[in-house]
């Protein structure tokens, strides 16, 4: 089998595709030979050779023209798609070769603006850029684990401080502010304010599950006893949320508009108003270069414009 394979391999070259491309396009073998400055036999012979080696007839010589049988189509068809993508290889890899990266990978913390992300992606596709690029939705420590990994190039959302590693660049993103919204049928609704932990500890809460993939991960503003609903993202806190499924703290950005409309209600709390500070990181490139496209994702992140967007940017419809 591996013979047959390499028969096959060897006989259907981008040449060999463009011969039977050519036959088909001037309708017979002798005005496609002199199309092509050949002599007629050398290229009865070349698709006699593919021919033999996939075991089909991919011309129809009952007549005096050469038309394609079906599997001829299918292998013009086929082999059109391969020469197209032969050329995309060709011009990823001398594109990359001038410093972009093959695969760009962002771990973006679920708190963060979904809108301006995907806008983000859309200026950066608009460069026609050779680097193929990759999200992760990430949750608490797991943000900054995929980083530290290996499995992300840039976190964006690290709600905890990096622990000092020479090889991890962080800088400051902005704070989150969050609040506490319930849904209007939610019991907590009616309750009188400032809401105390006590008045809390009845009713369900919705969590973010930490994504991190090592160790427990860490919890932030739950109550030890307190029933929780833990669910993947944020997005989909705010849906279990609006369902009155459970209470917890929302990104203002993220709840301010269903509590205009009134699908939510936001609670005065006796605790302290909670402010989440966020930072972007990434890792250090050993020849302290970092790739093109890295480069330019850090350049829209040095802009305030940007970083507040990330942080506090309504989701659109």
């Amino acid at each position: 089998m591996p013979a047959i394979n390499n028969r096959v391999r060897d006989a259907l070259t981008p040449e060999t595709l463009g011969l039977i491309g050519a036959i088909h396009g001037a309708g017979s073998m002798a005005a496609a030979a002199r199309a092509l400055g050949l002599v007629p036999s050398a290229l009865t012979y070349r698709i006699r050779q593919v021919e033999d080696a996939l075991d089909v007839l991919l011309f129809d010589r009952s007549s005096r023209q050469a038309k394609l049988t079906e599997a001829g189509k299918e292998l013009l068809r086929e082999g059109n798609r391969l020469l197209a993508e032969l050329d995309a290889v060709a011009n990823r890899v001398k594109r990359v070769a001038t410093g972009w990266e093959p695969q760009l990978t962002l771990a973006v913390d679920s708190v963060i603006s979904r809108t301006t992300v995907m806008e983000l992606c859309e200026a950066f596709f608009a460069l026609n850029p050779p680097t193929r690029l990759r999200l992760r939705e990430e949750a608490l420590s797991g943000t900054l684990e995929a980083l530290t990994s290996g499995q992300a190039d840039l976190a964006i959302g690290v709600a905890i401080e990096p622990s000092v590693n020479s090889s991890v660049q962080h800088k400051t993103l902005g704070s989150i502010h969050f609040i506490y919204a319930v849904a209007p049928h939610h019991p907590l609704a009616q309750a009188p304010e400032p809401v105390t932990d006590a008045m809390l500890m009845p009713y369900r809460a919705v969590a973010v599950a930490d994504s991190v993939q090592r160790g427990s991960g860490i919890t932030v503003g739950l109550l030890g006893g307190q029933d929780i609903f833990t669910v993947p993202g944020m997005q989909e806190k705010l849906q279990a949320q609006l369902r009155g499924l459970g209470g917890g703290f929302l990104p203002e950005y993220l709840a301010r508009p269903h509590v205009i409309t009134g699908r939510l209600v936001e609670k005065r709390m006796q605790r302290a108003p909670r402010q989440v500070p966020m930072s972007y990181a990434w890792l250090r490139a050993p020849d302290g270069k970092e790739g093109r496209a890295l480069q330019w994702w850090l350049k829209q992140l040095e802009s305030a414009a940007t970083r507040k967007a990330l942080l506090e940017r309504e989701q659109s419809l």
